[in-house]
């Protein structure tokens, strides 16, 4: 598997947006997952980011989107939510992205007032539509597992179910190592996964709450875990995810100790090529 960045890294706190990519190169990141608004993006950006990729030879993997909308008992938020979804694969299919990281939102009024059950069928149907649109250009929807309480997808039990239930080969299941870790999942939980995963995330956090920090930062024991996803033989990237960095102004030192650590990790459990 490659390692790659989630460029938010660099975003979040102001810099331009060829710098953060010449970071990340010189750092020695193997690919870069892009974090902008397709909904609104402007032709000239697209090709700004398609060609300073390319300049700085990163291939683009992935295109993370919220669409926590998804499951609205409104009918017209839940179509918003599916055709701003889609416009990120028109956007996937122009940057050369293998896929969209797709995070769904959560249960409603602590599933009361409308039924979990027809939440979880709001989301199966937008998430099948979004995945057909998907296969028709080239591109895969990779489903995002968060680990709050009434998060829709939030352990790899719900998160197979999911899958299951969504039935599309376009569809599959991103693999977040803090989540999976705070979401309570066993390392060996991950197994289930077979065939089913073809990302992963990696970030570190303090075991009882979200945390995107740089691994070594946190408290998480990775190793297990990348071994289990060795063994999945999945095609895809293991991307750093890095959010909110308590020192701004050191922001290249952050990313560069989360590099070493993860390509250490990655290269002591065989998993990086």
């Amino acid at each position: 598997m490659k390692l790659g960045l989630i460029n938010s890294a660099f975003a979040q706190v102001g810099m331009d947006f060829e710098e953060g990519i010449r970071h990340t190169k010189e750092i020695g990141f193997d690919t870069v997952d892009i974090f902008t608004e397709a909904w609104q993006i402007s032709d000239q950006e697209k090709r700004l980011i398609r060609e300073i990729c390319a300049e700085y030879q990163l291939p683009i993997v992935s295109l993370p989107v919220c669409s926590l909308g998804i499951a609205d008992f409104n009918e017209p938020v839940r179509r918003f939510h599916i055709e701003r979804t889609k416009a990120f694969v028109d956007l996937a299919h122009f940057l050369g992205s293998r896929n969209i990281l797709y995070v769904l939102g959560e249960y409603l009024w602590q599933q009361e007032v409308i039924h979990p059950s027809d939440q979880w069928a709001w989301a199966v149907e937008g998430t099948r539509e979004i995945g057909k649109y998907a296969a028709e250009h080239g591109v895969e929807i990779v489903v995002e597992l968060e680990p709050f309480k009434l998060s829709i997808v939030n352990n790899i039990d719900r998160m197979v179910q999911f899958l299951k239930d969504v039935d599309h080969p376009a569809v599959f299941a991103n693999i977040d190592v803090s989540h999976v870790v705070l979401a309570g999942d066993a390392p060996g939980e991950i197994q289930r996964l077979q065939g089913l995963a073809h990302h992963v995330h990696l970030s570190d956090c303090d075991g009882k709450v979200h945390g995107d920090l740089p691994p070594g930062q946190g408290v998480i024991d990775f190793a297990p875990y990348l071994d289990e996803i060795k063994k999945l033989d999945m095609p895809g990237v293991v991307s750093i995810e890095l959010e909110y960095s308590p020192e701004p102004e050191k922001i290249v030192e952050w990313v560069q100790d989360a590099y070493d650590q993860t390509a250490r990790l990655m290269a002591n459990a065989g998993l990086r090529n």
